[in-house]
């Protein structure tokens, strides 16, 4: 079934027209650009990827808002080589999507590309779960700030292998910054969250994070804890915990206790009275069982802050003998079970909405191989998926199929 979503007005398609609360929208994200001409072309990229169905290519993008001859060029300049700051847009639309949406949490959403050859900026051979094979891919790590309805994306980071990190020639040819090496996805997490909380948009919000994400949850989790952020992250069954009675460390008369899984811990300590909670899915409600405890995280020094936090480790049991069980943990000790169970509900509609970006956004679509275009593109796909959900009066239609 085709998604829908905002389509712009027809007045659009004319350069010479536009829409008042589109030339807001334009004027509040892409204002700050020093050029007139970079104004004009950002304005007639976000118009092409709003009015383009299927597959947004430059050329395409550029005839359906009946440019010149030269547009084609000229987008394509703007996109890969013109020398623009995205990091000022994409804190417009952070600003926009924290006034749009509250209350929120953060989620992390990640798209892949599929790519021919090795000079696509970040293409790397990678297992990808999802199609049981080694694909050579991009693979973007969004941020996104998500209600209980809705998900909006408002920063970018691109994953690097170590041959990115080594090849210099290649480095430069697709213009990789000194700054950018090869790090581990929790990092990338973590700088995403570490920029969006710089901006102080609203009061925190807790960063939740399911499987499909496969950071490495514990490390990223003590970091959180160091900085004093709310966190919910799935974690896989053989996740190290320890109980939380022995938050002291332990004299030389009593041993260090050993961590053991997540799995474990819930199957011998956990709690026994799970709290019932149910989830409608294809038109059908199905129960869910969740059993809780208090645990800490190994792994931190026992000097440093947050080191002796209690976290609550949480097992969700299907019904369904097939479903494997899922592990949650979380420093929302003091929430209230409903509130926590519906902060697991987030990342769907945030991989709902990256599915929405792919289809009719345009985000799979750049056809460049530098990383300052890979992250202007983004920025323009965000903005115009952004801008589709604004509350404003344009009508509505199917997106293309």
């Amino acid at each position: 079934m085709a998604v829908q979503h905002r389509s712009a007005l027809p007045q659009m398609r004319d350069p010479g027209r536009c829409v008042p609360d589109y030339c807001d929208f334009v004027d509040d994200v892409f204002g700050y650009l020093p050029r007139a001409d970079q104004r004009r072309w950002a304005d007639a990229y976000l118009r092409g990827l709003l009015t383009v169905p299927g597959k947004k290519t430059i050329r395409q993008m550029a005839k359906a808002v009946s440019l010149s001859a030269g547009a084609p060029q000229a987008l394509q300049q703007f996109i890969s080589a013109s020398p623009w700051d995205w990091e000022a847009a994409r804190e417009a639309l952070a600003r926009k999507a924290a006034a749009q949406l509250p209350p929120h949490a953060w989620t992390i959403g990640m798209t892949l590309a599929v790519k021919r050859g090795e000079h696509s900026v970040g293409v790397h051979r990678r297992f990808v779960a999802a199609a049981g094979r080694t694909l050579n891919c991009q693979v973007g790590v969004g941020l996104f700030l998500t209600s209980g309805s809705q998900s909006l994306p408002v920063d970018w980071s691109l994953l690097m292998d170590e041959g990115w990190s080594s090849d210099e020639r290649r480095r430069r040819r697709a213009r990789v910054p000194e700054s950018v090496r090869s790090q581990p996805l929790w990092t990338h997490v973590l700088d995403l969250t570490d920029r969006l909380a710089a901006l102080n948009l609203t009061r925190p919000a807790p960063l939740v994070l399911d499987r499909h994400c496969a950071v490495d949850a514990g490390r990223l989790a003590a970091h959180l804890t160091l900085r004093e952020r709310d966190f919910l992250i799935e974690v896989q069954p053989g996740q190290p915990v320890l109980p939380a009675q022995h938050t002291r460390p332990s004299t030389a008369a009593r041993p260090l206790l050993q961590p053991v899984s997540a799995q474990q811990f819930m199957r011998e300590g956990g709690s026994r009275r799970p709290y019932v909670v149910g989830v409608e899915q294809n038109g059908r409600t199905r129960h869910l069982h969740v059993y809780s405890s208090l645990v800490r995280l190994p792994g931190l020094r026992p000097a440093s802050p947050g080191a002796q936090r209690v976290h609550r480790l949480l097992a969700e049991r299907s019904a369904t003998p097939q479903r494997p069980p899922r592990f949650w943990i979380t420093n929302l000790t003091d929430r209230r079970m409903d509130d926590v169970l519906a902060l697991m509900r987030r990342p769907a509609l945030t991989h709902a909405t990256v599915q929405q970006l792919q289809d009719d956004f345009g985000l799979l679509d750049f056809e460049g191989r530098s990383f300052p275009g890979w992250h202007h593109h983004m920025t323009m796909s965000s903005a115009a998926y952004v801008y589709s959900r604004l509350p404003h009066g344009a009508p509505r239609r199917p997106a293309a199929v």
